[in-house]
């Protein structure tokens, strides 16, 4: 049980019970919430035959590291992971769409771009390793359960990596204020990795030259910038409109 981690939130639990049931080795749940959510959710737990150890508030949030656990907590198995990027690119049986975050270190941020990448059915998240979170319990929390469906890569070196994406023939578009045209004047039919950098400071400078092709998002209001996770929303679900 050495290598287990936890889960804890009713999203974040709920997903590992429904996709890897197997995976649960126990789960903890506040033995004073008996509304219809926590019943809903031991059922679901029942029905996997997992134990259930009850723990109160402050065990919980030991247990988690946060207070938002809502309650509920799970040991889980690390699950098996894509070996590389390449073994997933090589795997795709549709074009490639891709989130690429450069400078992301909130974990809720990223949290909640993999869920919204998982929404819109983008096959990968990548981040480079000096520069960025990795996947933590807050992170899964906030994922709401897509830490588990969305694989997420940390490279050695992201401006690499964008260039062995654009020779497999993915198209690089970067998000900036000042770029000439719109997310919405660029194809996203085509494979096609999406770049955005940390809210306020953007892409660094190097990851913004290897870039294909820059676009911005229209800003009509007085806030200069969206956040990481909204901009990444927007740039995704165009996407899915434009492949729909």
């Amino acid at each position: 049980m050495s290598s287990a981690k936890v889960l804890f939130g009713f999203h974040a639990v709920g997903v590992r019970l429904k996709t890897a049931p197997r995976s649960v080795l126990e789960v903890y749940a506040d033995p004073t919430r008996k509304d219809a959510r926590m019943r809903q959710f031991l059922a679901r737990v029942q029905e996997a035959g997992v134990r259930v150890i009850e723990a109160d508030s402050l065990r919980l949030a030991k247990l988690a590291g946060s207070h938002g656990h809502q309650g509920v907590a799970a040991r889980v198995e690390p699950l098996p992971t894509t070996h590389s990027l390449d073994d997933l690119l090589d795997g795709l049986q549709q074009p490639p769409l891709l989130l690429v975050l450069d400078g992301v270190t909130d974990p809720h941020n990223l949290g909640a771009c993999l869920r919204v990448a998982d929404g819109a059915g983008a096959q990968a998240v990548i981040a480079p390793k000096d520069h960025a979170v990795g996947i933590n319990a807050t992170v899964a929390k906030v994922a709401s359960g897509a830490a588990e469906t969305v694989p997420y890569f940390m490279v050695t070196n992201l401006a690499r990596t964008l260039g062995e994406l654009k020779e497999r023939n993915i198209w690089c578009i970067g998000t900036a204020d000042d770029a000439p045209h719109t997310i919405y004047r660029a194809d996203l039919k085509a494979p096609v990795a999406l770049v955005l950098g940390a809210e306020g400071t953007g892409m660094r400078q190097l990851t913004r030259k290897t870039c294909d092709e820059l676009v911005s998002i229209p800003m009509r209001g007085g806030v200069e910038s969206l956040n990481v996770s909204v901009a990444a929303g927007v740039c995704l679900y165009e996407a899915l409109r434009q492949r729909s």
